[in-house]
């Protein structure tokens, strides 16, 4: 038992009276998917006064024929291409002028340690 009693007593929560107040459990499926809105459809949406929906994991337009548009996103995605290839070079020489400069970096400190040990030396023999 402790000293000035038990600090932490939690009141036990009374019994629930009923498992749910709703009756939707009870009504057969197809009311329930009218009542609770389980059909959704197509999603759509509009963006810049174009209807645009969501078929197969892709937002494609609803009405009309964008001949213009389509042109502008492929110039686009050929563009944004040809950025990402010039990009992925530009990574690799930079890779390799990154090994190039440990490469030399490494080789003066060994000719700096050598050039040192030569000083020494050399004040040795005097």
């Amino acid at each position: 038992m402790p000293l000035f009693g038990n600090t932490f007593s939690p009141k036990k929560t009374p019994p629930r009276k009923c498992s749910s107040l709703s009756n939707l459990h009870m009504l057969d499926r197809s009311t329930r998917d009218v009542e609770l809105g389980l059909e959704y459809g197509i999603p759509t949406m509009n963006l810049a006064g174009q209807s645009l929906k969501f078929e197969n994991g892709q937002w494609v337009a609803e009405s009309g024929n964008f001949t213009g548009e389509r042109k502008e996103m492929q110039r686009l995605r050929k563009r944004n291409q040809q950025l990402e290839e010039e990009n992925n070079l530009l990574r690799l020489k930079v890779d390799i002028l990154l090994d190039m400069l440990s490469e030399t970096t490494a080789e003066s400190h060994l000719m700096e340690k050598e050039l040192e040990e030569l000083k020494h030396h050399s004040r040795r023999r005097k």
